[in-house]
């Protein structure tokens, strides 16, 4: 009963649909199954014409007609930077030289520089601390009172520990504070502290010759002896406080450290009375990398920072041998090209 009451419901809704298919305009009628998936033969083509189709021709084009190929211009980091020569004291510009960005133009490592300071600091360590031990106090070794009757509280030797003129337990001793750090590591700390100091505009190279002379009245006063030990130095710190103060290299603008070739007495006395002025002078030799770093500036001859720069370069150079010749490479040190001389 139920199955024929299906049926019959069936049959009626497909005579519903098929007469309201019948009574709807032809070009609302919905496309037959046929129509959607089977094309016309007008649109059908063989696997061979439409591989062909769809591969353009090929036209027979010149050289020179062909379009240039067109390149992307990379980006190329400079290899090297300017530096200015100056005269002192009058700051004078007088030459613009170009050095290679591998010895002034580094990128501050704080590491690096970190351990170089440290292995300056641990070598120049004496490490000459003493200290004596019990078995060094010397003395007899004999019980210092007897061990009952006394009320007091057993001892030993007078050289104990405990007791006053006794030794000293575990003190210190004669050592060596020194570390080790690889050369090229530290020949890299000091080319940083270099550029540091360039990239700041705190490195100031100067023409050789650093010198600070006396007027010829007061030169001539001092050589004959008739000037006052006390008169001499309160003018020579006035005269170097008028050099620096209007440089901004005083006091008041940070401590200055100028850096010689080799040591010049007239320079490096009149520094040496005016240090309560923040700046001294060094030679080349006596320069260490904490030296760079302590001051507000460095101002260095031309002469020393070739000469930092040719012992300080390990990492760069190379040397091999050739056919038995000795050959070096690496970049140069000093100026590569003078862009500008006086």
């Amino acid at each position: 009963m139920a199955a024929s009451k299906g049926t019959r419901c069936l049959l009626e809704a497909m005579r519903t649909l098929s007469i309201s298919s019948s009574l709807a305009p032809a070009r609302q009628r919905l496309p037959t199954f046929k129509s959607q998936i089977l094309p016309p033969a007008s649109r059908c083509r063989t696997i061979a014409t439409s591989a062909a189709a769809s591969i353009p021709p090929v036209v027979a084009t010149t050289p020179a007609e062909a379009a240039p190929a067109r390149r992307t211009p990379l980006w190329t980091p400079p290899t090297e930077v300017p530096v200015t020569i100056y005269d002192f004291p009058s700051l004078e510009p007088l030459e613009l030289e170009a050095w290679p960005t591998k010895h002034l133009h580094l990128p501050l490592r704080r590491d690096i520089l970190h351990l170089a300071v440290t292995y300056e600091g641990d070598r120049t360590r004496q490490g000459t601390a003493s200290s004596k031990t019990r078995w060094d106090v010397a003395g007899s070794h004999r019980k210092f009172r007897r061990q009952k009757g006394s009320g007091k509280a057993r001892v030993g030797w007078r050289q104990s520990p405990l007791r006053r003129g006794g030794g000293k337990s575990h003190g210190p001793h004669p050592r060596d504070f020194s570390t080790g750090l690889n050369r090229k590591v530290y020949d890299l700390a000091w080319r940083t502290a270099l550029s540091y100091r360039y990239r700041r505009g705190e490195l100031f190279v100067v023409r050789d010759g650093l010198d600070l002379p006396l007027p010829e009245d007061v030169a001539a006063l001092a050589a004959r002896n008739r000037l006052p030990r006390e008169l001499h130095d309160q003018y020579v710190e006035r005269m170097v406080r008028e050099v620096l103060a209007p440089l901004g290299w005083g006091h008041d603008g940070g401590r200055s450290t100028f850096v010689a070739a080799e040591r010049r007495e007239g320079f490096f006395d009149c520094l040496d009375v005016a240090s309560g002025y923040d700046a001294r002078a060094l030679e080349v030799d006596d320069v260490d990398v904490k030296d760079l770093l302590e001051t507000g500036r460095i101002v260095i001859e031309r002469s020393a920072l070739l000469r930092l720069i040719e012992e300080h370069q390990s990492d760069l150079v190379s040397n091999i041998r050739v056919n038995g010749a000795l050959v070096t490479r690496g970049p140069l040190a000093g100026a590569t090209t003078t862009l500008v001389a006086a």
